[in-house]
């Protein structure tokens, strides 16, 4: 399977039409088709159903279509990094996490590093643990911030100091919110708003002392944004981690949990990682850092 022709396909895919996807590749019509026609005849499966006016993939069409952007964009990363210049330290640096104020330290070594080698560029992709892992096994990514429980077999780790509080996020004119922090029994008969990562092993259903059909879930959120406009909306009382939403002059208003639940956070890398130079650099300066603060926090 050439690269040329995973980004045939990529184009017909996106274009929906052979004629469109030929001009913008500037080939011929009959060559696209012929190109497509000998994908398919190699793995053995229809990639797509050629309408009159549109092209639309089959199953199997829409699994190459995920797998073909991942391929070139590993592809174009590869190439990117071959060809740097030796005597100058750039380059792209790509990073998944979750929502966490956690980030701040991971901004402020990555603005240190800007400063020293301006042609270093960061990537912050976000996303829950499920999306950064599979990425990072995939080698999208350089490095992950995963908060809780990890796959320390899997992974190269770092802990990192911050601690990631857990609370609810509720209106300033509900019940709950004359109070300093919330307890298991306060939120048994509450609607409550959840993260789509919370399942029957999470701390957080440890915590409410409950199982999850005997609580009332009305919805489930992946952005803590979403989930303030719910709350908002008076849908219910959203568990989100303290310093996400800014409730400061708004109808919002969080309060932590009591008994306090918090949750580690920690940088990982593959165990196969070869780092760029500047992911090095920032690796280096990222554990500089955090000992230069543990330092004057033991002062």
């Amino acid at each position: 399977m050439e690269l040329r022709v995973l980004q045939y396909f990529l184009a017909v895919a996106k274009e929906q039409n052979i004629s469109a996807a030929a001009q913008s590749l500037h080939l011929t019509q009959p060559t696209l088709s012929r190109q497509l026609r000998e994908l398919e005849e190699e793995l053995g499966k229809q990639l797509m159903v050629r309408g009159s006016r549109k092209i639309t993939l089959t199953e199997e069409g829409m699994l190459l279509r995920k797998r073909a952007e991942e391929i070139l964009e590993l592809v174009d990363r590869t190439e990117k990094e071959v060809m740097r210049s030796i005597d100058a330290v750039s380059g792209d640096i790509y990073i998944g996490t979750g929502e966490t104020d956690g980030v701040r330290q991971i901004a402020r070594t990555a603005n240190q590093l800007q400063e020293r080698c301006p042609g270093v560029r960061f990537h912050i992709v976000s996303g829950d643990a499920v999306d950064v892992c599979e990425r990072l096994d995939k080698g999208l990514l350089d490095f992950g911030v995963l908060l809780g429980d990890i796959d320390k077999t899997k992974y190269h780790y770092m802990e990192l100091p911050m601690r990631d509080v857990w609370g609810v996020l509720m209106r300033r004119d509900s019940p709950l919110a004359a109070q300093d922090a919330v307890s298991p029994r306060d939120l048994w008969d509450k609607p409550l708003i959840l993260s789509r990562q919370m399942d029957n092993k999470s701390g957080l259903y440890r915590w409410l002392r409950k199982e999850p059909a005997e609580l009332q879930t009305v919805a489930t959120y992946n952005l803590i944004y979403n989930a303030s406009l719910m709350v908002d909306e008076g849908m219910g009382y959203a568990f989100t981690l303290d310093k996400l939403v800014n409730t400061r002059g708004s109808d919002l208003c969080f309060r932590p949990l009591r008994p306090r639940l918090e949750l580690g956070m920690y940088l990982v890398w593959k165990k196969s990682q070869i780092f760029s130079k500047a992911a090095e650099l920032f690796l280096n300066g990222l554990q500089e850092h955090l000992a230069v603060d543990q330092g004057d926090g033991e002062g």
